[in-house]
């Protein structure tokens, strides 16, 4: 069927090429072989040949001819080349309701609002396609308050235009527009369900707009789902924090539906130079997979998923990138080393994703050599905030002093990420006065502020953590839900320097105020199923057995010379409680001991939580891989620790 297709295409060219050498062209056959170049990307030779033709018969050239270049113009965003046909065709305008969207939709597509806009008001007989063609523009240049606001003057809006506003929807995503999608998608008629554009972009806005039941619901209840569909599902379930789910999706894809027309590397090649749509769809469903796997950083699952994506897709520079970016947080350094060597011409993107990988793992030297090899070209703001974070999690606050200072242009995000770094080393005069220094040309940023006092957190240092917060409710006052995560760190920042009755009344303030603590949850791979464990949780089955493993773990670690350290307790404790029952009772240790429960000899842990480890714990996993022979990697928060079995962390105490 490709091969038809190329043959016929080729016919076309030919047949075309005879028609001009004949010297038989007409309007049509012009805009037909303009057509033909525009589907094959080939948008110089379309102008080369409307200038050719047409630039002295421009009053006969037809509309269909018009529109063509125009596209051409817009695809490559020639804005001299779309102003000199416009001004030649601006005589026919006010009687021609052709062309005129095609003239509105180049305009805007080059970032030329206002002439667009012009061109609308001034039109007397507006069409949908004008309205669509505004709409579409207004939502590319982040207009789309503008575009929703159009959408509400058409009385009988078609297909594209509910399709737009619903685009419009996904990109503000306020409450107000989810309001709003739930009233369009009510009215619209039925058949407009049946269309799987509309249905993908409906999907789409309800996700971005945080209501994944509605999203779920509309793609549970479609009878043809299609690949941008799947793709709209898993891509909202994954910025909801849903990646189990976005992998459930993944297997409800047939594989022959994910692979049709994918069984041969010929034919691949022949997609990949038509960029097909299916191609392009297949690119998006492997890309969200991988993410969710990234996310949840578990390294047998990302394997075992890794091995169904076809060859012919691990060549696709998107992939490769995002493989460097997985296999980093999943904890395969050299995984993704390997993958970023194989690529002839990484990108920014690739060079970027492999200094995280370092970082994230504590290999902040490999990640500055990296840095200093990467072209200077390529190197943007993330770039630096990667190097810099390397630098902070491995203590090279000289180096990262260095590359901070050749920085030309600070950002909030870079100069945060200093911040961090000097922190974490406890410069705190020196992190502040780069506060002050970054604050007579910038606004304050308040996650500047937050670096700062997670550095005090690290040291213990109460007055610094409160002088921090003041400064942040002085000026953020609006800033609650932001706040709250302070609020919270100064506490534990109190109770961690023996001061819980402090602690507790600040907790009580944020209870009275309606904050929440985020909750810590540590999730685990045992035999393929994912575990998920609170702070002294009984929900498991195994709950009896997993908390006499769990104090068989500490009576083990407890001979090897462990002291449980009470500045980890950040609460009051109970009558019945103890310091070692109290710190036993974290989430990564009853994770942990599921696993010895499973096998008794496992030969690798791995853990991921999402807030920061404790101290306590830290020690804790650097004896039980000792003594139980087993490596332990844990990805908390901030970073992965690889626990070895000589009873060491890759992070060499520094997190």
């Amino acid at each position: 069927m490709i091969s038809n297709i190329l043959v016929n295409n080729y016919l076309r060219f030919v047949l075309l090429a005879v028609r001009r050498l004949a010297s038989i062209q007409s309007n049509v056959n012009i805009g037909d072989q303009m057509k033909i170049l525009n589907d094959n990307k080939q948008y110089k030779k379309v102008l080369e040949l409307f200038d050719e033709f047409n630039e002295k018969t421009i009053d006969k050239c037809s509309n269909w001819i018009i529109i063509q270049a125009l596209k051409a113009c817009t695809q490559i965003c020639d804005v001299q080349r779309g102003l000199k046909i416009h001004n030649l065709i601006s005589s026919r305008l006010k009687r021609d309701s052709y062309v005129l969207p095609s003239l509105i939709h180049f305009y805007m597509q080059c970032g030329d609002v206002s002439h667009a806009q012009l061109l609308f008001d001034k039109s007397t007989k507006k069409t949908l396609f004008m309205y669509g063609a505004m709409m579409k523009g207004y939502i590319k240049n982040n207009s789309a308050k503008k575009a929703i606001d159009l959408f509400k003057e058409v009385k009988n809006p078609n297909e594209i235009m509910v399709n737009l506003v619903f685009n419009a929807c996904a990109q503000l995503a306020t409450e107000m527009e989810l309001n709003l999608l739930k009233t369009i998608s009510s009215n619209i008629p039925n058949s407009f369900y049946s269309n799987p554009y509309v249905l993908t972009s409906l999907i789409d806005a309800f996700m971005k707009c945080g209501d994944v039941t509605c999203a779920q619901l509309l793609f549970n209840k479609s009878t043809k789902k299609t690949l941008p569909m799947y793709g709209a599902i898993m891509t909202g379930l994954i910025v909801n924090d849903q990646d189990e789910e976005a992998i459930d999706i993944f297997n409800e894809i047939r594989l022959d539906e994910l692979h049709q027309e994918n069984h041969s590397d010929k034919k691949m090649k022949l997609l990949s130079e038509m960029k097909s749509d299916r191609l392009e769809s297949n690119i998006t469903i492997y890309l969200c997979l991988i993410k969710a796997l990234a996310k949840l950083g578990m390294l047998e699952k990302a394997e075992s998923f890794v091995q169904q994506i076809p060859i012919f897709f691990l060549t696709d520079h998107r992939i490769q990138n995002a493989l460097i970016h997985m296999w980093g947080k999943v904890g395969s350094v050299d995984e993704a080393k390997r993958i970023f060597e194989k690529i002839s011409q990484p990108n920014h993107i690739a060079w970027t994703a492999m200094i995280n990988s370092y970082g994230l793992n504590g290999m902040g030297i490999e990640a500055m050599k990296l840095f200093h090899q990467m072209p200077k070209e390529f190197i943007n703001d993330l770039t630096y905030t990667c190097v810099l974070n390397s630098c902070s999690h491995s203590g090279l606050v000289e180096e990262a002093r260095s590359i901070f200072n050749s920085i030309e242009t600070k950002t909030d995000i870079t100069v945060t990420t200093m911040i961090d770094c000097l922190s974490r080393a406890a410069a705190f005069e020196e992190a502040q006065q780069l506060i002050e220094q970054f604050e007579h040309n910038h606004a304050p940023a308040l996650p500047i502020y937050m670096a700062l006092l997670s550095g005090a957190r690290n040291a213990k240092n109460s007055k610094l953590a409160q002088e921090v917060v003041d400064r942040m409710q002085k000026l953020f006052p609006d800033l609650k839900s932001s706040l709250l995560p302070a609020s919270i760190l100064l506490a534990n920042v109190y109770a961690s320097s023996g001061d819980i009755e402090k602690a507790t009344d600040i907790k009580i303030e944020l209870n009275k105020s309606g904050g929440k603590k985020q909750i810590g949850i540590t999730m685990t791979d045992i035999d393929g199923k994912l575990w998920k464990f609170r702070a002294h949780d009984q929900s498991h089955p195994y709950s009896a057995e997993i908390y006499e493993q769990v104090d068989r773990m500490s009576k083990e670690v407890i001979k090897h010379g462990h002291k449980y350290d009470a500045s980890w307790i950040v609460r009051p404790m109970y009558a019945d409680e103890t310091i070692e029952t109290l710190l036993c009772g974290h989430s990564e240790r009853l994770a942990m001991a599921a696993h010895f429960i499973h096998d008794r000899k496992p030969k690798r842990i791995q853990l991921t939580k999402n807030l920061r480890i404790c101290g306590d714990c830290h020690r804790v996993t650097k004896l039980i891989a000792l003594i139980y022979q087993c490596e332990i990697v844990v990805r908390d928060a901030n970073r992965i620790h690889h626990f070895h079995l000589n009873g060491q962390c890759s992070c060499q105490d520094y997190f």
